[in-house]
């Protein structure tokens, strides 16, 4: 059972549930949006991405959060899928971050683009 994320109760009282590809996707966002130090018994889980919203937008930025996030993605979720990519795009004020991966369990391709500050 994967337990969808954010928590919520379903139509039928119950822990909402989410398909599996949509639960890995919920764990990727989970590991993009929380800041190092922030869960109490893994302080070393996340890529503190959110840090960054108000940090100056710039290619350098994005290429250290290529690696940040690429290493974070592989280290917390690598059982569950292989990243083939992270882009990290910085125009103007806004910084989005797609995700190319392969989900481990039905072998299928997905896309994905995360914004901070979005949801």
């Amino acid at each position: 059972m994967n337990l969808a994320f954010p928590y919520r109760i379903d139509p039928r009282g119950r822990s909402a549930e989410a398909a599996d590809a949509a639960h890995v996707h919920q764990m990727i966002e989970q590991v993009l949006f929380t800041a190092p130090g922030e869960r109490v018994n893994r302080p070393d889980f996340g890529c503190g991405l959110l840090q960054l919203v108000f940090a100056p937008n710039s290619d350098t930025l994005a290429a250290a959060l290529q690696v940040t996030v690429q290493g974070a993605l592989q280290q917390w979720l690598g059982s569950l899928i292989v990243v083939e990519a992270v882009d990290i795009d910085a125009s103007d004020a806004q910084l989005t971050v797609l995700v190319r991966y392969v989900l481990r369990l039905s072998q299928q391709r997905v896309t994905a683009q995360f914004m901070p500050g979005l949801p």
